[in-house]
């Protein structure tokens, strides 16, 4: 997966300035652990050895997917570019749809936000917490280990295994994490050669979107531990702008979740995400941080 959205981004890259683009393989604590991805610290195990990477200079600029970065800043190091994002949905892989999965069915996935969400959609199932690489998980289902398991719909274009998706999850059925879908570029804040190269791959409606999901997630997770989801996309109201945001905060057996929406110009991103945050901690999210199933 990281291989092949690192070539889409050379390829972007080389086709829009002519430079040719080198891939360099980084091996990551998160690539090679089997503990839950919490157990390690979050997210921020898949990007912090290619940020040693970048600062060390044995690499120009490092892609990440964005929903793998930590909401905090990174020092010395720059978000020089969010491509067009892909379908930040979610898909449930197997031979059945949602609905139609039988009572008790075995369903994998290593998020939490899946967790809670899935749970509050059909209490009945169970969510197996599973590891490994999307080929992996799917394998699973094929062995007879697993009756279903559910990955990013962006990860599976990628690698060219839409044929396993059962069902696309509509955003009002499940939440994406923050970013879901989008690709992050990096490089070092003291390059403003190559902050100005990869410029050119920024997409500005993708940005404002991904802008607003993680500030949710930021101020979230100054006082919040339980599942977020979050998604945030532009429409044409009136004929202005409008970035419309929608986010939820969920007990991770399911049984409770809090869901706001939020709307404003996308220049004003940041302030969306912060404000929707501070409402779902008006109505309870902080409540929500310890319950279990």
């Amino acid at each position: 997966m990281a291989t092949t959205q690192s070539q889409l981004v050379a390829d972007a890259l080389t086709r829009r300035t002519g430079h040719a683009v080198e891939l360099v393989g980084v091996t990551t604590e998160g690539d090679v652990s089997k503990a839950h991805l919490a157990q390690m610290g979050g997210t921020g195990v898949f990007v912090s050895a290619l940020r040693d990477r970048l600062l060390a200079g044995d690499v120009d600029f490092a892609v990440h997917s964005l929903k793998d970065l930590p909401t905090g800043p990174a020092e010395g190091v720059v978000l020089a570019a969010t491509p067009p994002r892909d379908d930040p949905r979610d898909a449930l892989c197997g031979p059945a749809k949602l609905a139609d999965l039988p009572r008790g069915a075995r369903v994998g996935t290593g998020s939490p936000r899946r967790v809670a969400q899935l749970k509050a959609l059909r209490p009945d199932l169970d969510v197996v917490p599973i590891r490994g690489n999307a080929e992996t998980r799917l394998r699973k289902i094929s062995d007879g280990e697993l009756d279903a398991v559910v990955l990013a719909s962006a990860g599976l274009v990628r690698i060219g295994r839409t044929g396993d998706i059962a069902e696309i999850l509509e955003t009002d059925q499940m939440l994406p994490a923050p970013g879901q879908g989008s690709l992050a570029v990096e490089c070092r804040a003291d390059r403003p050669d190559l902050i100005e190269l990869l410029g050119t791959l920024d997409d500005r409606a993708t940005r404002a979107a991904v802008t607003a999901e993680r500030m949710v997630l930021a101020v979230l997770e100054a006082g919040c531990s339980a599942p977020v989801g979050a998604y945030a996309a532009e429409a044409e109201h009136l004929g202005e702008r409008k970035l419309h945001l929608t986010a939820t905060v969920a007990a991770v057996d399911g049984s409770r979740q809090i869901r706001l929406s939020a709307s404003g110009h996308p220049d004003e991103a940041e302030r969306i995400g912060r404000g929707l945050a501070a409402d779902l901690f008006d109505r309870g999210a902080d409540q929500l941080m310890g319950e279990r199933d």
